[in-house]
């Protein structure tokens, strides 16, 4: 599943519209956000993971949204079910963010 790109205009009716949502919020400047890129668009793409919404969330352009996961360093991912935050992690390790996945699975 592609992963798709998120700002405060679109974020709240993303998390109404889908049960499962994984941000991973990041800024521009961030190189340890861009470095895992590609590891959030493989975890999209994974076995199991087809019914989990993947949002990018610029965290400096879009104050609702980091609001919403208390969002504190970056690279930092939060996981939501039917709206509500269920936990969230600040991390750059793949295996970190798969574990916070599978609370929402």
């Amino acid at each position: 599943m592609a992963v798709i790109k998120a700002t405060d205009a679109e974020f709240q009716q993303l998390l109404q519209e889908n049960e499962k949502v994984v941000v991973k919020y990041y800024a521009d400047w961030c190189g340890n956000c861009r470095l895992f890129s590609p590891k959030f668009k493989r975890l999209s793409d994974q076995e199991g993971n087809e019914q989990v919404v993947f949002l990018d969330v610029n965290a400096e352009n879009s104050p609702e949204a980091r609001k919403a996961a208390n969002v504190t360093n970056l690279p930092f991912f939060a996981v939501f079910r039917n709206g509500e935050l269920v936990d969230t992690v600040a991390a750059s390790k793949e295996d970190a963010v798969a574990s916070l996945i599978e609370k929402i699975r």
